[in-house]
């Protein structure tokens, strides 16, 4: 090969590579302009909804006071109830939730068709109900109607991405959702499992199998660091990723009317909550797609 002929190979590959990197990087700048930031320091974007602080022994009827009185739900964004507040920890916003009274941030917004991202990690104090149980809190999706509409008075109807010591990534039905999960059967007084390798099962507390389901494997990082949560929804299909492992295959996502007729449940407001554990949120972003990825459809 001549001298000519091997400089121009080189400026072509040069070239070609150059162009590759700038189309790369224009993909990543997409990408990230496509991301909508969802904490500030004023917790703007969020509302607040405080029920009770959860007893020992609750049973799920409404808490009542010494006299023996019904004792009302806090309520919606009432002042000097400082469940929820925001640190800085060098150019990051960081939302404290101490967990002390039963309860959630409310996205104002509503959404359909998104992928939801948020990095946590658990504080070192419990309150009254969870004195000597594990961590607890979620990410519940979908959520629509009136509050405190499930056992705990707390939350909206909704689907549960779970948060919780050994279980980020199971999923609860809140209040009359409904959703079939790719897992296994449960026997005895085991719980279904999730597992990409399994036919679907109903998830409801009107069905066979109960309203919860494990998540398939614990991918959670130790106590002091930060996890990250991945929650993918698309038309009624909906996948939990913790730290990058896919842990649940779920889709049809629906509710249980009145008649017991189902209705689709694909977009809603998203609620994380605050259920007597304290722990830490932070990078919480949303952006929407208009599908799923070949990799991601497979799995269904």
């Amino acid at each position: 090969m001549t001298l000519n002929k091997i400089t121009f190979c080189l400026l072509f590959l040069v070239i070609s590579c150059s162009k590759e990197v700038k189309n790369q990087q224009h993909l990543e700048v997409i990408e990230a302009d496509n991301w909508n930031n969802l904490i500030d320091k004023d917790l703007s974007k969020w509302d607040t909804y405080l029920s009770y602080q959860i007893q020992p022994g609750y049973d799920g009827s409404q808490p009542k006071n010494e006299k023996g009185e019904l004792t009302p739900p806090i309520g919606l964004n009432k002042p000097d109830y400082d469940v929820f507040t925001t640190i800085l920890e060098g150019d990051n916003t960081i939302i404290k939730n101490t967990g002390e009274y039963y309860g959630c941030l409310i996205t104002k917004e509503e959404f359909k068709n998104y992928h939801f991202q948020l990095k946590y990690k658990w504080g070192n104090k419990t309150w009254a109900y969870r004195k000597n149980l594990l961590k607890d809190s979620g990410i519940l999706y979908h959520s629509t109607g009136p509050m405190a509409a499930e056992y705990w008075r707390s939350w909206m109807l909704s689907q549960e991405f779970q948060i919780m010591e050994g279980h980020t990534g199971d999923f609860w039905s809140q209040a009359n959702s409904a959703i079939d999960i790719r897992a296994y059967k449960p026997e005895s007084n085991l719980d279904p499992l999730a597992h990409e390798s399994q036919d679907y099962l109903p998830i409801t507390m009107h069905g066979p199998f109960g309203n919860y389901c494990m998540r398939s494997g614990n991918y959670e990082k130790p106590h002091d660091e930060w996890n990250t949560l991945d929650l993918y929804c698309f038309e009624g299909k909906s996948l939990h990723v913790v730290n990058g492992e896919v842990v649940m295959i779920l889709k049809n996502s629906r509710y249980i009317d009145e008649n017991g007729n189902s209705i689709p449940l694909i977009e809603g407001k998203i609620q994380l909550q605050s259920e007597a554990a304290e722990l830490f949120f932070k990078d919480i972003r949303i952006r929407e797609i208009d599908s799923l990825t070949s990799e991601q459809k497979v799995l269904f």
